[in-house]
């Protein structure tokens, strides 16, 4: 797990004495090691945190036996022994990386096909003068590139491409993008709130040479859907369960002390329970909670961890100790990001840090078996008689609680955007409708940049195909990004074994009853882990890694809301109209609690703006 940087410029825009640089910016991400290579127009950086053969000889930018290629790599891949042996490689270290070299030298970026893991790739071929970028399949390590049609460069955090001087002078704010987060919480790929910068698509690869920038497509999820699904409950069981254990024992080589993040749910106790089944000795688990004992779930933890006899190490944390980290969240994530979640993930991550450098998550559970709410909502919506009275409805729950009024904002839903919407107001964000009334004339009007209209060789229902959506776009821009950042900050890599390639393909494909049956959500990942923890442990409500947001709002991060959405810096930024942000305000601080990620994002919007203005 490391930071790669780099560039390719024949007009020579870019400089090698700025190498260290880039790579300076990203020393959290890799505290070992650092190195920089440049070749003509060409240059790679490097920051190492070492996990498999620690060895300075596995450091990096690396060169080939035959002295024509160079990498510059962040991420694992787990079957590179497999490859190795496959292909009968001649190596001179024990690393993952020089298996990527070697196997790029020997049959070219066809190799990514074969890679089982998760990576950010760069590979310069000193010969053609070409440069070669792969991003893995589900888009767990980032890749972030400024591109203006001539001049290249990219980096694993967008902080690395500002310390370019050619980069830094172009820095202009995408307006669309500040549409599409407030929208979301996120800004979805391919664009950033970065004019010119991007994030690199998952499952592609891309080649840089002197007739420009080519991308080509080696994964494509949508292509993973068959024409059938798999209905037999104890075979579906099995192969899965088959799937997880090889998963996760390809992610338990480390040549570093591991542990697991055990937060008590389902998909973080199926794969710590697997990891400890396939160890002799104990494992280090990690939990965090809260003071405030509604937030913390700490106690969960402890008791899988009790049943399987982890080492486990429980954390309990301060309303303090998270209120700290707000002001890091913009530094942390380069643009603007509202998963407030992040507070907690950072947490557990600087605390697990200081005993291991590496852990596994459960990330991936419920995009994949339908954990979340908003795939009843997605069904819910695609009821005929709703569909039929959704404009009236609305004006009913109006005129209720708290609650109802929330839901009223589900039912209005474009019908081009019906997906995007779910996830928006389940998320308690701005609706389109809202933002055509918030932004001012220079922001708004414009189409949210999102493909939601797939087509698949089977008819899926309104829930997978919600899922679908949250694969695509959820979880690698938000979620992944999450915990990628969080981690990395601290220097540790996190692995996440329920996004193994193989349980993607194979979960696509499992019919959906047996994701929720008798109304049971995840019903088959859950009787999956009953083989190794008694399902009485989990017989209570999902609860979420989260923060008590409405409420600091309101009490401990009060001055920073009103920091925020002040008059000045409101009009100074010119992203939203003051009068309706203040009515906003209002509206949240008198009781309308609902509104709380609105208010959360206008909040993160604005503080990047003055960070960055």
């Amino acid at each position: 797990m490391c930071g790669i940087a780099g560039f390719y410029s024949t007009q020579n825009v870019f400089s090698k004495e700025e190498l260290p640089g880039m790579a300076h910016s990203m020393a959290h991400r890799g505290p070992d090691a650092e190195g920089v290579f440049s070749h003509l127009h060409v240059g790679l950086a490097h920051r190492r945190l070492s996990i498999v053969d620690l060895n300075e000889r596995s450091n990096q930018p690396m060169t080939s036996r035959d002295g024509n290629f160079v990498i510059s790599y962040n991420g694992e891949v787990y079957n590179f022994q497999e490859l190795a042996v496959k292909h009968n490689l001649t190596l001179r270290t024990h690393s993952d990386t020089e298996v990527i070299l070697e196997l790029f030298a020997k049959i070219g970026p066809t190799c990514v096909e074969e890679f089982n893991g998760m990576f950010a790739i760069a590979i310069y071929d000193k010969q053609k003068e070409a440069l070669h970028i792969f991003r893995d399949r589900l888009g767990i390590k980032p890749i972030y590139y400024f591109f203006d049609g001539e001049n290249f460069a990219f980096a694993s955090d967008i902080k690395s491409l500002f310390t370019l001087d050619f980069v830094r002078k172009q820095k202009a704010t995408d307006l669309n993008s500040v549409q599409e987060f407030l929208y979301l919480g996120y800004i979805p790929h391919p664009h950033t709130i970065y004019q010119n910068i991007y994030k690199f698509e998952t499952g592609h690869r891309a080649k840089i040479n002197r007739n420009g920038l080519r991308f080509f497509s080696y994964w494509n999820i949508e292509s993973k859907v068959k024409s059938s699904t798999i209905k037999n409950e104890a075979e579906a069981k099995e192969n899965l369960k088959i799937l997880v254990e090889a998963s996760v024992k390809r992610r338990l080589i480390s040549d570093v002390p591991f542990g697991t993040f055990l937060s008590g749910g389902i998909d973080s106790s199926l794969v710590t329970s697997v990891a400890q089944s396939l160890r002799s000795d104990k494992i280090n688990t990690f939990s965090i909670g809260f003071k405030e004992s509604k937030f913390n779930e700490a106690e969960h933890a402890k008791a899988v961890a009790n049943h399987l006899g982890t080492n486990h190490h429980e954390f309990i944390v301060s309303k303090r100790d998270a209120l700290d980290l707000f002001p890091d969240i913009v530094g942390t994530y380069d643009e603007p990001f509202a998963d407030c979640s992040s507070i907690p993930t950072m947490l557990v991550s600087k605390l697990a840090r200081k005993h291991v450098k590496m852990t596994l998550s459960g990330d991936g559970g419920d995009e994949q078996f339908l954990g979340y709410g908003f795939y009843s909502w997605a069904n819910r919506l695609d009821n005929p008689l709703i569909k039929a009275s959704r404009f009236a409805i609305p004006f009913v729950l109006n005129a209720m609680g708290n609650r109802y009024q929330r839901a009223s904002h589900l039912f209005a839903y474009p019908s081009n955007k019906k997906k995007s919407h779910i996830f928006s107001q389940e998320q308690y964000y701005f609706s389109l409708k809202e933002l055509n009334e918030f932004l001012l004339p220079s922001v708004n009007k414009r189409d949210i940049r999102m493909n939601e209209n797939l087509s698949f060789v089977r008819k899926m229902g309104a829930a997978e195909e919600q899922a679908f959506f949250d694969l695509q776009y959820y979880l690698p821009d938000d979620l992944l990004v999450k915990v990628d950042k969080a981690s990395m900050k601290y220097g540790l890599e996190a692995r996440t074994p329920l996004l193994d390639h193989t349980i993607v393909e194979y979960s696509l494909n499992i019919d959906e009853n047996l994701k929720v049956k008798d109304g049971v959500a995840k019903y088959l990942l859950k009787e999956v882990l009953y083989d190794y923890v008694p399902r009485q442990m989990f017989d209570r409500p999902k609860w979420g890694f989260s923060i008590p947001l409405n409420e600091w709002l309101k009490t401990e991060l009060r001055d920073l809301l009103n920091q925020y959405t002040s008059k000045e810096i409101i009009q100074s930024a010119g992203f939203v109209d003051y009068e309706k942000v203040h009515e906003l305000k209002e509206k949240f601080l008198s009781g309308k609690d609902y509104l709380y990620n609105r208010v959360w994002a206008i909040v993160v919007l604005h503080s990047w703006w003055v960070s960055n203005k």
